[in-house]
C-alpha cells in the first residue's frame, strides 16, 4: 500500500513538473508594449557598477537612489541624500516638484571625480548641486542649451558647448569664459560631426573635447562640414512637417575637415595643431587623450580609407608634433582607443597587426618593448595594470572563440593566467588603480547575466546578484546546440542551432536563419540573448529549426579572418551562408525547400543579398537594411571598400538595386522612417528597382523610428508582423 501511495506521489510531482514547463511563448509575453505585462525573462541584472575612488566599494543604483557598497561586507550606504536634494530643487526657480523629484531620483547622474557634486542639466541651463552643504548654484543662464557639458578633473570648473562654440565656466563664480568665436550650422567646435560620433569616437558621444589631468588645458577638435552634402530626414506624423537637416558624407563624399586646437580654460587662448603633414581632405583624427603629466596631447592621424594610423604627440608648451610610430596591417586599421599609461611614461597599445588583436608595451618614446600577449587567439576588453605587481587584466577568446573569460598577464608577456572558470561568457570591473578587486559579469546561453566579486587572482568573493529566474522553467524551450561547420575552404565556422522543444527526428523542419555578418561582428555566443533569444526560442516552439551562422570575416577569431571581407562586403559572407545551408541539407530532419533568413542593419543587407544571389532562402525579412555602400557612410564603409573611385568594381558587387530582377523568394523590407545612420533611401531605391522588375514583396514603415524600431507599440507591432509573415511564407 505504501509503494502505491509513493507511486501516485512521485506521478503527481512529476505531473506537477511537467505542466510547469508547458507554456508557450507569444509575442505579448516578449514584446508588450505595456512594459508591466512583459514577462522578464531577463530578471533583473545588475549593470552599471562603478567602483568610488576608495578602490573597496563601488557606486550602485538601487530603490530609486545612488548607493554605495562595500564590496567585502555588502554595507550600503546611500551615496547622497536624494529626499534632501529633491526638496532643495524644489525650493529653487525654474523647478516643479516633477523635476526635482525625477532628477533626484536618477540612475544617470553625472558627477565630480570626488562625488561631491552634481552636475545638472535643465530647460537648456545647467546648475551645479554641492552634496556636502546640500546647496544648489546655477551656473549659467542664457539662450541656447549647454551640451556636452562636464566637470574639469578637479571639479572647480564645467566645460560644454553652446551653439558649436565651446565655453568653460567656473563654479565657485559662474563665471564664463568663451573659447571659440565661429562656431555655426557647419563650424563644430568641441562637438562632434555625425559621421565622427558614429565611426569614430562612439554611438552617442558628440564630446569632440578632452581635459588635460591637472585642468589646466582643453584639447578639442574643430570640424568644418560646409562641403559635406546635407541629408534630409523628416517627421510626417505632425501637422507641422518636422524636418532635420544633417551632414552625412556617403562613401567617396567630402568628410568634415578637421583640425586639433588646445586651449588655456583660464584665459581662453587657442593654439593650433599643426598637421599639415596630411591633406586636409585625406585626414580623420579618430582619437585624442592627453598623457597623465599633461605635457603632450596624443591623437592619432589617419587618412580617410584608414590604411595606416599615426600615434602623435604634441607638446603643449611649443606645440612640437612627434610620430610615435605608424601603425599598418595587411588591410585597414581601426582606432584601438586610447594608450594606456604606466607610471614610466610607457604605455600598452592594442593592435591586430599579427592578425589578432594583442596587447604590445612600447616605451615613452614611441619604440616598441615587447609584444606582451600572443597567440592565435584574441584580446577583448582591456582592463589596465596593476603597477604594483606589474599584471595586465584583459578579457580574452583565449579558451573559447564564443566565449570570452577574464585574464591577467605579466608585462614581461609570461604567466598567463585565466582567471574565471565558468563556462559562459565574462566582462569585468576592476578598482584601477589598485587591482585588488574585480566585478564579474556573467551569462551563457540558457542563463540571465549575474554579477560576482571577485579577488584580483580570480578567486570568488561574494555573489552580488544571482539573478535566478525561475520563470524561465515554466515555458517549454528548445536546448540550444553550438555546432562548427566547415566552408569551402576548410574554416570552421561556428553555429547555433534551436531545436523546437518537442524535437522529432523523423520529421522535416523549416528554418529560420538569423543573420549579421559584419566584419568582426560574431552572433554566435556562449551568452544571453535577452528578448531576441526569447523570439527565437517563440519560433521554435512554432515548429521552425532556429540556425545562427557566423560567415568567417564575422566570427570574431581574429583580424585575419575579418580580411577575407576587404574590398567586397557580402560576397564572401554570402558564400559562407550557402555553406551553411548546404550542411543544413544533410541533415535529415531539415526541410531544404523551407529555409528562410533575416536580419537587420548589415543583416539585411546579407538578407537581401541572399535573396538577389541565389534560390538558397524560401523568404527574406531584411530591417534597416543597406542596399549599397555606396548609400552608407565614407567613414565606416571606406575602411572596407576604400572609395567607390579606387574600389569601382567592389561597390558594384554590393549594389542589390541592380540585383532587384533577380529576387527569389518572398520578401518583407522594414525601416525606420527617421534611420538617420542607413537612411531610406537604401530601400527606398530597392523598392523602386523590385517595382520595374515586377517583383512582389512586402514593406513596413515605421514612422518617427530610427535605425532601431524602439518605440514599445511599434516594436509589438513589428514582431507581430514578422512572425505572421514567416508563418504565412514559411
Amino acid at each position: 500500500m505504501k509503494k502505491i501511495k509513493w507511486l501516485l506521489m512521485a506521478v503527481f510531482v512529476l505531473a506537477l513538473a511537467v505542466q510547469a514547463q508547458d507554456k508557450l511563448l507569444t509575442v505579448e509575453d516578449i514584446y508588450n508594449a505595456n512594459p508591466g505585462r512583459r514577462v522578464a525573462f531577463s530578471g533583473r541584472p545588475t549593470f552599471g557598477l562603478r567602483w568610488s575612488k576608495d578602490g573597496t566599494s563601488f557606486v550602485k543604483y538601487e530603490g530609486g537612489m545612488m548607493v554605495k557598497v562595500n564590496a567585502i561586507n555588502g554595507e550600503s550606504v546611500p551615496l547622497f541624500d536624494n529626499k534632501k536634494m529633491a526638496g532643495v530643487l524644489t525650493q529653487t526657480e525654474g523647478f516643479s516638484l516633477d523635476d526635482a523629484s525625477r532628477i533626484a531620483q536618477s540612475s544617470n547622474l553625472q558627477m565630480n571625480e570626488a562625488d561631491t557634486e552634481i552636475l545638472i542639466r535643465h530647460k537648456g541651463d545647467l546648475w551645479v548641486y554641492d552634496i556636502p552643504t546640500g546647496s544648489v548654484k546655477r551656473i549659467t543662464d542664457a539662450d541656447g542649451d549647454e551640451l556636452e557639458a562636464d566637470f574639469s578633473p578637479d571639479g572647480k570648473k564645467v566645460s560644454f558647448v553652446r551653439g558649436n562654440d565651446l565655453y568653460v565656466v567656473d563654479v565657485a563664480s559662474a563665471r564664463e569664459t568663451r573659447i571659440t568665436e565661429d562656431g555655426d550650422k557647419h563650424i563644430l567646435n568641441g562637438y562632434l560631426a555625425w559621421v565622427y560620433e558614429e565611426e569614430l569616437y562612439g554611438r552617442g558621444q558628440n564630446r569632440g573635447y578632452w581635459w588635460s589631468p591637472d585642468s589646466r588645458t582643453i584639447a578639442f577638435l574643430r570640424l568644418d562640414d560646409a562641403a559635406v552634402p546635407m541629408f534630409v530626414i523628416a517627421d510626417d506624423t505632425v501637422i507641422d512637417q518636422v524636418v532635420e537637416d544633417v551632414g552625412y558624407p556617403q562613401a567617396g563624399d567630402p568628410n568634415p575637415l578637421v583640425t586639433l586646437h588646445v586651449a588655456d580654460a583660464g584665459s581662453g587662448a587657442v593654439k593650433t595643431v599643426d598637421t599639415s603633414k596630411y591633406k586636409p581632405d585625406d585626414f580623420l583624427i579618430s582619437n585624442v587623450d592627453w598623457s597623465p603629466d599633461s605635457r603632450r596631447v596624443i591623437w592619432q592621424g589617419q587618412n580617410r580609407e584608414q590604411t595606416y594610423l599615426d600615434l602623435n604627440a604634441t607638446d603643449r608648451a611649443d606645440l612640437r608634433t612627434t610620430t610615435l610610430f605608424r601603425e599598418t596591417t595587411k588591410a585597414w586599421v581601426a582606432s584601438p582607443g586610447s594608450p594606456t599609461w604606466l607610471r614610466d611614461g610607457s604605455f600598452i597599445w592594442e593592435s591586430p597587426r599579427d592578425g589578432w588583436q594583442h596587447l604590445y608595451h612600447y616605451g615613452a618614446d614611441g619604440k616598441l618593448i615587447r609584444q606582451v600577449t600572443k597567440g592565435d587567439w584574441e584580446v577583448g576588453s582591456f582592463y589596465g595594470v596593476d603597477q604594483k605587481n606589474g599584471f595586465a587584466y584583459f578579457s580574452a577568446t583565449e579558451h573559447s572563440p564564443i566565449a570570452p573569460q577574464i585574464y591577467r598577464i605579466k608585462l614581461d608577456g609570461t604567466g598567463l593566467t585565466r582567471l574565471t572558470q565558468k563556462e559562459g561568457s565574462y566582462s569585468a570591473s576592476f578598482n584601477s588603480p589598485a587591482f585588488t578587486y574585480f566585478v564579474a559579469t556573467w551569462s551563457d546561453i540558457n542563463t540571465p547575466w549575474q554579477t560576482t566579486l571577485h579577488k584580483a587572482d580570480g578567486t570568488l568573493e561574494k555573489v552580488i546578484n544571482e539573478n535566478k529566474v525561475d520563470v524561465l522553467s515554466e515555458y517549454q524551450l528548445g536546448k540550444p546546440e553550438f555546432l562548427k561547420v566547415k566552408n569551402r575552404d576548410g574554416f570552421e565556422m561556428e553555429a547555433i542551432m534551436i531545436k523546437p522543444p518537442d524535437f522529432d527526428p523523423s520529421k522535416k523542419y523549416p528554418v529560420l536563419s538569423h543573420v549579421y555578418g559584419g566584419p568582426h561582428a560574431p552572433q554566435v555566443r556562449n551568452s544571453w540573448g535577452g528578448s531576441g533569444y526569447m523570439w527565437h526560442q517563440m519560433m521554435a516552439q512554432k515548429g521552425y529549426i532556429i540556425w545562427v551562422l557566423d560567415p568567417r570575416s564575422a566570427s570574431g577569431k581574429g583580424e585575419k579572418e575579418t580580411w577575407t571581407a576587404y574590398k567586397q562586403l557580402g560576397v564572401t559572407e554570402y558564400l559562407d551562408l550557402a555553406d551553411g545551408v548546404k550542411f543544413l541539407k544533410t541533415l535529415p530532419y531539415v526541410d531544404g525547400d523551407r529555409i528562410g533568413i533575416w536580419g537587420w542593419s548589415y543583416g539585411g543587407y546579407m538578407t537581401n543579398f541572399a535573396l538577389t544571389h541565389g534560390d538558397l532562402f524560401k523568404v527574406g525579412v531584411a530591417g534597416g537594411t543597406v542596399s549599397d555602400y555606396r548609400l552608407y557612410d565614407s567613414i565606416y564603409t571606406e575602411r572596407y571598400m576604400l572609395t567607390p573611385q579606387n574600389n569601382p568594381d567592389g561597390y558594384a558587387k554590393t549594389d542589390l538595386a541592380s540585383k532587384a530582377k533577380d529576387l527569389h523568394g518572398k520578401l518583407l523590407l522594414i525601416h525606420g522612417a527617421m534611420d538617420n545612420n542607413v537612411h531610406m533611401q537604401n530601400t527606398t531605391r530597392l523598392v523602386y528597382e523590385l517595382q520595374k522588375a515586377g517583383k512582389q514583396f512586402d514593406l513596413m514603415i515605421y514612422p518617427t523610428q530610427r535605425h532601431g524600431v524602439g518605440y514599445p507599440p511599434q516594436v509589438y507591432h513589428m514582431y507581430n508582423m514578422i512572425t505572421d509573415f514567416l508563418l504565412k511564407n514559411l
